[in-house]
């Protein structure tokens, strides 16, 4: 063991003459260690919460999205699109077209995003856990269904037990817009509510599901769609490493033509605002570690005035100003390690309880019974990292001073 290190270690543990400074280095130490502890926890919490929403996202969003670069349609034809039929690692490949529509039911009046699907996203993509009323089911014969975000049917006062139609409008393109008979210029179509669905906040405010055979009516378009949603086929061994492959060989087959979105790209205000909101949870946690830090300020500047002899004795047998300063820099960083490991070490194991056994619960009735925790170990490195720099630039202020002391 190093010299400084040494002393520093002693003097942690020797008994201090003045008992105050015991005091102030023991809440020192254990307001580090319920700050670290919090930091491991609340971003455990977050990193749960994160994940609800990440799951709850992923049965509806497709791995990976092909639109246009340019313009809202396209017509899925030619020769990447003939690759892509082709590719092993893809499961299904449904079409869908979306456009902003005009809702009417039983004298109320609404905007929703209308996104007609194909058959093969209705049978391949079970959104059974979802309901909130109803029966998954967007055709039954001839007859078409819709599929709504609960918020959507809350505000427009849509029940799947009820026998009323929505009347959806649209404007049509081919036609002029008449002041004089605004109804002949939109297209209409009427469809009958079959299930509420509840996803995530955005999505139930406005989306409605229906066939694409009613949406290509309703829009008037032909063969053009606005998107075609990739979603990976079940059983990959490495599904990551899968899908990175997949869509760098799809940006190389369809061009500069056509964009291919993974789920960060398909909602990038969403994940951006979660990651920006972590950020500041660990920021605003860190702030309040520095103000519990600032104890070994008050403690070191005493320990050093109380050491006043010492620094004389080590003075008189050779040891450099940079030496005795690194000691009372060892000696308050010391103090912050020792607190951040046992919170280190209380937190990861409140965490992993948490995590496995659920012991507090949620409130209400949510999607799950108990607080969610992910236990994340970057977040425990950067706990660390953070905690310990904190630690080592409250020691060095105090520290600086030792020379000023010398009588």
């Amino acid at each position: 063991m190093k010299l400084p290190l040494y002393i520093a270690w002693r003097y942690l543990f020797a008994r201090k003459s003045a008992g105050v400074i015991n005091l102030i280095s023991a809440i020192s130490a254990v307001g580090m260690a319920v700050g670290t502890a919090a930091l491991v926890l609340i971003l455990s919490v977050y990193n749960g919460f994160d994940r609800i929403i990440r799951d709850n996202l992923s049965d509806v969003d497709p791995d990976l999205r092909v639109s246009p670069a340019a313009g809202k349609t396209f017509v899925p034809e030619g020769p990447a699109f003939d690759w892509l039929y082709e590719q092993e690692a893809v499961g299904t490949l449904c079409s869908v077209i979306e456009e902003q529509v005009f809702l009417s039911y039983e004298g109320r009046q609404g905007v929703a995003l209308a996104r007609g699907v194909d058959r093969v996203y209705e049978e391949e993509i079970d959104l059974s856990q979802h309901l909130a009323a109803g029966e998954w089911v967007l055709r039954r014969g001839d007859v078409a269904f819709a599929a709504l975000g609960a918020g959507l049917a809350g505000k427009m006062g849509i029940h799947p037990r009820f026998l009323t139609s929505i009347e959806l409008y649209y404007p049509d393109r081919s036609a002029p817009f008449s002041p004089a008979r605004p109804l002949a210029s939109l297209h209409h179509e009427k469809v009958w509510p079959g299930s509420l669905l509840t996803v995530g906040s955005d999505w139930d405010e406005e989306t409605i599901l229906l066939p694409i055979e009613t949406m290509r009516r309703l829009t008037g378009y032909g063969e053009e769609i606005s998107a075609v949603e990739v979603r990976l086929a079940p059983g990959l061994q490495h599904p990551k490493k899968a899908l990175r492959r997949l869509k760098l060989e799809m940006e190389a087959q369809f061009g500069p033509g056509f964009r291919i979105a993974d789920r960060y790209q398909q909602h990038p205000a969403l994940y951006k605002m979660m990651r920006y909101e972590k950020a500041a949870v660990y920021l605003i946690l860190i702030f309040i570690v520095l103000i519990i830090a600032l104890n070994i300020f008050g403690s070191l500047s005493m320990l050093i005035i109380e050491k006043r002899e010492d620094r004389q004795t080590l003075r008189a047998l050779g040891a450099s100003e940079p030496l005795i300063r690194r000691i009372f820099v060892l000696e308050g960083w010391l103090i912050s390690l020792l607190g951040m490991a046992a919170g280190l070490v209380i937190g990861v194991a409140l965490a992993l309880l948490q995590q496995h056994l659920g012991l507090v619960k949620m409130p209400g009735n949510f999607l799950v019974a108990a607080y969610p925790v992910v236990l994340r170990w970057t977040d425990v490195l950067l706990t660390a990292a953070g905690v310990g720099l904190i630690g080592l630039l409250v020691a060095l202020a105090p520290a600086s001073g030792t020379r000023d002391y010398r009588s």
